[in-house]
């Protein structure tokens, strides 16, 4: 299996602003606000692309399917930072599948060829829910991780 055959079996298309290929698989019945209940996505990043710095009023369940690990930072609201490493070698301590709270700022980062995931969201992704991280603010707020930051900005 090639990146060229999940581009074309899965009809992936560049996600706006954030970087990275995707396709939506699925959304919820639409609420009283207008927002799906949920969403999901399947997403691909190479090497040359990344998923950037961003953050979401709703929970984000990321889902690793196939290929290599990616490198998820998380900067969050209280000042710390972590990461976590999505990917098939669970009991080396890579997930298969982890949540990232609302309100934390997320960006991703293939460390192989290619990461072939889904990302799930409820309730559901809207455009005017998507916070776009700007460098210059997070790389204050977190100077410990300014280096990874800047790597994973877009302006």
């Amino acid at each position: 299996m090639t990146v060229e055959d999940l581009v074309a079996h899965y009809g992936l298309e560049p996600i706006p602003r954030e970087g990275g290929l995707f396709r939506s698989t699925w959304a919820g019945p639409p609420r009283p606000d207008g927002r799906p209940e949920g969403t999901a996505i399947v997403a691909l990043l190479t090497p040359s692309d990344f998923s950037a710095l961003h953050r979401l009023p709703a929970d984000e369940i990321w889902h690793f399917y196939l290929g290599d690990p990616l490198e998820l930072l998380l900067l969050a609201p209280d000042g710390t930072s972590s990461t976590a490493v999505l990917g098939p070698d669970v009991l080396g301590g890579q997930h298969v599948q982890f949540t990232v709270p609302a309100g934390t700022w997320m960006g991703g980062r293939t460390v192989g060829a290619w990461s072939f995931f889904g990302c799930t969201t409820a309730p559901g992704f809207t455009y005017e829910g998507y916070e776009h991280g700007v460098a210059a603010e997070l790389t204050a707020r977190y100077p410990d991780r300014a280096e990874l930051i800047l790597e994973l900005c877009r302006p």
